[in-house]
């Protein structure tokens, strides 16, 4: 497995990438989803870098979260932070499993859990915490306010 410290991309792609790493997963509008992220960080003021976006399985992010952090846990997203806010620049991958598992427990339809997962990360890498409630319930406000920049 290739590790963070050697990166996930190639010098040459485009600031914001997504691939899947064990799975058969392509988002339905790339364009239109990094166009968004790019929106929602220019609103909080940062500077974009570089963000890759691994899509994968509920296994392949357990052994991440194993290897890298210790957790002997699933979790819906991993994210490694590459760069210091302002600067934004990170890798980000994203259980496909969880986020459907996650989407149906909560009724929601696949593509909003998945966009509310994929900014969460960024969120992280914007400096925004989420190990208290008082940081959570601000999390879950940050990515709620995210979300609404979608349809604009």
């Amino acid at each position: 497995m290739t590790g963070p410290e050697n990166g996930w991309w190639e010098e040459d792609e485009q600031p914001i990438s997504f691939h899947a790493e064990d799975i058969n997963f392509e988002l339905a509008s790339p364009e239109a989803v990094a166009h968004w992220i790019q929106a929602v960080l220019e609103r909080e003021g940062k500077q974009l870098q570089q963000l890759t976006y691994i899509f994968c399985s509920d296994e392949y992010l357990y052994e991440i979260n194993l290897e890298y952090l210790g957790h002997d846990t699933y979790t819906d997203i991993i994210t490694f932070p590459y760069s210091e806010p302002p600067v934004i620049e990170g890798d980000l991958f994203i259980s496909i499993d969880r986020v459907r598992e996650n989407a149906q427990a909560l009724g929601l339809p696949f593509e909003l859990e998945l966009r509310r997962v994929m900014i969460h990360g960024v969120l992280h890498l914007c400096g925004y915490p989420d190990k208290t409630p008082e940081e959570s319930a601000r999390m879950r406000a940050k990515e709620e306010e995210a979300l609404g920049y979608w349809a604009q």
